[in-house]
């Protein structure tokens, strides 16, 4: 069953250091502490923990995993911690084994289930791409039907918020972001129907990284056949012109 999910941005910057040298952003530190905290919450009693992150194909990640942001173009050096090398094991009913390094946003859910004290031998990564959504939720009821799992949940909103977005300026980001938080803060069956409809071509066209790895979610909530859990919205922000949302879901008691 889902014992609990953290939903947590996917930007790389989560690691302290990776920001540069210098005083981070007051922004970028509360959004870091907020998803410390979500991750520590979710993780905090569950025997077994999946990241799931955005990908350009659906996979396990497994093997001696080194934990860097080389991929995002930061180097080992710059990053406030030791880089941790972990063996990882294949994620119960998780897509098939595909050799190669995580990318960014599975090496930062990663490193949060990591900081939180979870032990690799319990710790499973898998990244998904947008596309059907069936295969996902069948990605997230798996997890969850193998017993009590914790969901680290990897992905940002919309990426087109203003002129200092990372992509051009598109005015139904604000509308998206607006729908979804208010979504989150009206409670667990609203929040669930708000991400398993999010349109995945809309979804991709702003640049929402978070589309497929919440599908995911919202398999393993459905694979609960109770009544949805409420979420919590931990810390929402609009930052460098992407929104990012902390948010904190306890699974059914």
């Amino acid at each position: 069953m889902l014992a609990a999910a953290a939903l947590v941005p996917d930007t790389v910057l989560l690691l302290p250091g990776a920001a540069g040298r210098g005083p981070d952003d007051p922004e970028l530190v509360a959004l870091r502490s907020a998803a410390a905290t979500a991750v520590a919450r979710a993780v905090e009693r569950a025997p077994r923990v999946v990241v799931v992150a955005p990908g350009s194909v659906d996979r396990s990640v497994v093997g001696v995993v080194r934990a860097g942001a080389g991929a995002a173009g930061v180097p080992d050096h710059l990053l406030a911690d030791e880089v941790p090398q972990v063996r990882l094991g294949p994620a119960p009913g998780g897509p098939p084994d595909v050799p190669g390094p995580p990318g960014t946003g599975a090496v930062t859910g990663l490193r949060l289930a990591l900081d939180a004290g979870v032990p690799p031998e319990r710790l499973h990564v898998v990244e998904v791409a947008p596309g059907r959504v069936a295969p996902l939720r069948a990605v997230g009821a798996a997890a969850s039907a193998v017993g009590p799992t914790a969901l680290v949940v990897v992905g940002s909103g919309a990426a087109r918020h203003g002129q200092d977005a990372p992509l051009p300026h598109d005015e139904r980001a604000a509308g998206l972001e607006h729908a979804l938080l208010a979504a989150f803060r009206a409670g667990g069956a609203a929040a669930r129907d708000a991400l398993a409809g999010l349109d995945v071509a809309q979804a991709v066209a702003l640049g929402v990284t978070g589309w497929a790895p919440w599908q995911v979610l919202v398999g393993a909530l459905d694979a609960g056949g109770a009544e949805v859990p409420a979420p919590e919205v931990v810390h929402a922000v609009v930052w460098r012109g992407a929104a990012h949302a902390v948010v904190a879901w306890q699974g059914a008691s």
